[in-house]
């Protein structure tokens, strides 16, 4: 059977949610997302923060009009547009109309992965910001989706297309998983021995105004330099690779993308292998990662390193704690866009432990630190591979 070319809502239903009033949201209950909090999954990373609906309202309209189910599309359609996310069978939550449109019902013809493929491809993609109104904030209509031509296969080769890349995203997500058990682990002995003062030897060891003997008080400037470099355009190609922290997910020690990125005509700094990189302006405050190569990014990333080889752990985990960014929101000037200057925060008060202490913790948390690197190298290159075989696949060119 050949491949026809045919519309999205000749195959399924084309819809969006019941429209919520922002009285009708609370506190706690049901999560209840917006464009953003579907991105967020998308990419892999923990909706920390959102609006909810009370259970018993999301059990009502779940009676009246429905809720998604697993299988079903969300594509984004406001603000960052034509993002896919399917439903998962652990996802509970409700969504805001206008900022996604709901694929469901689907028939015996289209296979759900298959769809959600091709609004990943540069095709789908193309062809949805065609559709889009707007300057300030893109929107899509619901019935320009409905009415988006695309090639469909038949349906097993449909499954089989959604099969081959659905094993990459599967080990693309299993290395994120890994990702945030390493970071949990390191974020967790770093409280214990740092914030709790449960360190080895914490029993027989004297602490005088919650400072622990041997340890001392200070600033961020005494254990940490920021040595990143200015460069100018012609020295760029010195460089393997280029790192826009805006790139950067959030509040990860070894997620990097290192490949196709367009670097905006903004003052660079270069960093070098083990240099840890801290985001220095919102929205990407907090934004850490440990670079792997040399490269360069934008001067709105502090480029930091441990002053003392044996503290480099410490300084690594007490970047990525929340009291920094917290300091960091603190002493933030600007207003449009609030950011952080060197000569503000390299006076963050600092507890220092003991060498001996930074040189143990160093020993167990550098190997955490290293396997997130493997990890976060494997994503890239997943992505890589599924991203090469994404529009052949969609486009026929490979035979499945």
């Amino acid at each position: 059977m050949s491949w026809v070319t045919t519309t999205i809502g000749e195959h399924c239903t084309v819809t969006s949610s019941k429209r919520f009033h922002l009285s009708e949201r609370s506190s706690s209950g049901i999560p209840f997302y917006c464009s953003k909090e579907i991105i967020q999954k998308c990419k892999g990373e923990e909706v920390n923060e959102c609006d909810y609906i009370s259970e018993d309202f999301y059990n009502e309209v779940a009676e009246k009009y429905g809720v998604p189910q697993v299988g079903d599309l969300l594509v984004t359609t406001r603000g960052t547009i034509g993002i896919p996310y399917l439903y998962q069978i652990s996802d509970k939550f409700y969504f805001a109309d206008g900022n996604l449109t709901w694929i469901k019902d689907f028939k015996d013809t289209l296979v759900p992965r298959y769809l959600y493929y091709w609004f990943l491809s540069h095709e789908g993609q193309k062809k949805v910001d065609a559709i889009a109104k707007g300057t300030a904030q893109k929107a899509v209509p619901i019935a320009g989706i409905k009415t988006l031509e695309f090639k469909l296969p038949p349906y097993d080769i449909q499954r089989h297309i959604a099969d081959i890349l659905s094993a990459h995203d599967n080990l693309i997500e299993n290395n994120q998983k890994q990702i945030r058990l390493l970071e949990e682990a390191a974020q967790r002995l770093y409280k214990e021995w740092f914030v709790d003062l449960h360190f080895p030897g914490y029993e027989t060891t004297s602490i005088v105004d919650g400072v622990p003997e041997e340890w001392t008080t200070g600033i961020l400037e005494d254990i940490v330099v920021n040595s990143g470099k200015s460069v100018n355009k012609e020295s760029r190609m010195d460089y393997n690779y280029y790192l826009p922290i805006d790139c950067l997910p959030k509040k990860s020690l070894g997620y990097v993308e290192t490949n196709d990125i367009e670097l905006a005509e903004s003052s660079l700094v270069s960093f070098d292998i083990g240099d840890i990189l801290f985001g220095a302006m919102r929205p990407y405050f907090h934004k850490v990662v440990i670079a792997r190569d040399k490269g360069l990014t934008r001067s709105t990333c502090f480029v930091i390193n441990a002053r003392i080889q044996k503290m480099w752990s410490f300084v690594s985990m007490l970047l990525f704690s929340n009291a920094t960014v917290d300091y960091a929101t603190q002493i933030s000037v600007g207003t449009t866009m609030p950011y952080v200057r060197w000569k503000d925060m390299r006076n963050m008060p600092v507890l220092i432990p003991d060498i001996g202490l930074a040189e143990k913790f160093d020993v167990l948390i550098k190997p955490m630190l290293d396997k997130i690197g493997i990890h976060a190298k494997q994503i890239i290159e997943l992505k890589q591979a599924r991203d090469c075989l994404l529009p052949k696949l969609m486009s026929g060119e490979i035979e499945v």
